[in-house]
């Protein structure tokens, strides 16, 4: 058994790698989706671009344009007189937020009158305005805490006389980077998109071109086709693992606080998983076209549902059920949990517990499956 095994291996790994164009897809798509994600994808919002309407011309107004400008957040792209005109600028899409510092500013701080600036934001994009609207808060604060008098900058400013102080501190990610959140998402996203077509494509190309009927008049039993069909992604994928987590860790900075060991051990799980929905597509499809686009079929809704984008707590109840069978939502929780927090078996038991029970139904149903069909 172990002989036909061994030979089904060699035979999968020299059709797989004599193909250039089939080991870019292996090892090269991986590290191109790793740089994409890290880069392109990301909730950090910085460089906002803003235009800024000074009417009172103080130095005090100017020393709270210099807080913005400072802080890397804000971007001045536009100073005007006039205040129609920064409607105009965010109509055009030339800034994100307008600040307009009225006549008298600087006087209503040196009375202790309360001073107030109006800030309009471009809600278009309600992230980026809801971010954009707690930078100018957050500063409009301080500059409000740095001078002598106890006043109130803005509406949206906190009183001094407020006995309460709040004193935030963010753990795992200190300074909230989304990149550090990405980053290890895509190493279950790659190695799903990876495993997921290696499989159906492969086994549904020995049926498009022929071979399978060779195949099954040869004493190999369907055991050990499958086992010789499949063990060739299952390692390919654990290479792309250690490849992405090396350059995750090497080129993002990204820092893995837990065990490697148990990435990997968690990753042998979710592989059941992905192996087993390929070889259940390659079961339902003829050619090659069809395995591509019902693999796609389950690869976009899969990412959808994972939490990977989108909290699953947002999501309508419905759909959070579909959740609870998506191999990709628990090991999201793992190799996050792994990478910042540092989390261990004790933590993350259900996780691995829910991919054994799912990994171990797909592969028998599609084992049982795809030996019917061989008979």
């Amino acid at each position: 058994m172990w002989e036909r095994i061994y030979r089904m291996l060699v035979k999968e790994f020299i059709q797989v790698l004599r193909d250039p164009r089939m080991k870019a897809l292996i090892f090269v798509m991986p590290v191109i989706q790793l740089i994409m994600f890290g880069y392109a994808v990301t909730t950090d919002v910085d460089h906002i671009r803003t235009a800024v309407c000074d009417l009172d011309k103080s130095p005090q107004s100017r020393a709270l344009i210099e807080r913005f400008t400072a802080s890397g957040y804000f971007t001045v792209v536009d100073n005007t007189n006039n205040p129609e005109k920064l409607g105009e600028l965010l109509d055009r899409g030339k800034a994100t937020i307008g600040i307009q510092i009225n006549r008298g500013f600087a006087d209503d701080l040196r009375s202790g009158r309360q001073a107030a600036i109006q800030t309009i934001v471009d809600g278009t994009d309600s992230n980026t305005g809801t971010v954009a609207m707690d930078y100018a808060q957050r500063i409009t604060q301080e500059f409000s805490r740095a001078r002598s008098a106890p006043i109130e900058l803005t509406q949206l400013a906190q009183p001094q006389t407020n006995p309460i102080e709040l004193r935030s501190r963010a753990w795992f990610n200190p300074d909230l980077k989304s990149r550090y959140f990405n980053v290890p998402g895509v190493i279950a996203v790659v190695v799903l998109l990876i495993s997921l077509l290696l499989t159906a494509m492969a086994i549904v190309r020995e049926r498009e071109i022929g071979t399978m009927e060779q195949l099954m008049v040869t004493p190999i039993r369907p055991f050990e086709l499958i086992l010789g069909k499949t063990l060739p992604f299952v390692l390919i994928s654990f290479i792309d693992v250690l490849v992405v987590t090396f350059i995750g860790i090497n080129w993002f900075h990204v820092p893995i606080h837990g065990s490697l060991g148990l990435l990997l051990f968690g990753a042998g799980l979710y592989l059941m998983s992905t192996i087993g929905i390929g070889l259940f597509i390659s079961t339902i499809s003829q050619t090659q076209q069809q395995a591509l686009m019902s693999s796609f079929f389950f690869y976009l809704p899969a990412v959808l549902l994972s939490g990977f984008m989108f909290p699953i707590a947002n999501m309508p109840e419905p759909a959070q059920w579909l959740t609870y069978l998506n191999p990709l939502r628990y090991f999201l929780v793992i190799i996050r949990d792994i990478f910042l927090k540092g989390s261990g078996w004790e933590i993350l038991w259900p996780q691995f517990a829910a991919l054994a029970v799912l990994g171990t139904t797909l592969l028998l149903i599609s084992s049982l499956r795809f030996k019917k069909r061989m008979v």
